[in-house]
């Protein structure tokens, strides 16, 4: 077929005209807002710049996750996946437990999201509270004698593994932003071990 000069043909698409699917429109407008509520926070991060940082209209965002709060709850859902400290020496549960977040924190944009934010916006501190209490308190009430003390245990492992958070990524505090991670695991891990098992 033979086209006239200007005449764009429209049977067959270009790379532009293929469209995401419904997963990779979901999944880009994630890491959008991964990406905005990590650096604007929850409350100065809006559906539009999120939205237009995925290069998708302001109502898919909308349709998706139906309110900024239904989109942060996603892409701030964390799951701690703890590891299955019973199979470790008992000795070593601390250095296993501070190894694990260690690598949570530096892998999982989600807990930047939740670390960074939570210090400046209550309904993300809850969250935080929330995610915390449930999974470090459960884990907590597996490795001690007398599980009512569990809530109790898990918060102040949560002052440790919160605190060199906050200071090494958040607010770089040089000595801690400096150290090595084996000298965090050497420093906290006896910590963390007579909270959670002594």
């Amino acid at each position: 077929m033979r086209l006239r000069a200007g005449h764009v043909n429209t049977c067959w698409p270009t790379v532009g005209d293929v469209r995401r699917t419904s997963d990779d429109t979901k999944a880009a407008i994630l890491a959008a807002a991964r990406e905005r509520f990590a650096s604007d926070g929850y409350q100065r991060a809006t559906i539009r710049a999120i939205a237009a940082d995925a290069g998708i209209d302001p109502s898919m965002v909308m349709r998706y996750y139906g309110s900024k709060d239904g989109l942060f709850a996603a892409a701030a859902d964390v799951d701690l996946r703890f590891p299955d400290l019973t199979a470790v020496p008992r000795h070593t549960v601390g250095r296993a437990l501070i190894t694990h977040f260690l690598d949570r924190w530096e892998e999982d944009e989600g807990m930047m999201i939740l670390l960074r934010t939570g210090v400046t916006d209550e309904a993300v501190a809850e969250r935080m509270r929330g995610i915390f209490a449930t999974q470090l308190g459960s884990l907590a009430a597996r490795l001690i004698a007398d599980p009512a003390q569990a809530p109790v245990r898990a918060g102040l492992a949560a002052t440790q593994v919160l605190g060199m958070a906050l200071c090494r990524y958040v607010l770089r505090l040089p000595p801690v932003a400096g150290m090595s991670r084996e000298e965090i695991v050497d420093w906290l891990g006896p910590t963390l071990q007579r909270y959670l098992t002594e």
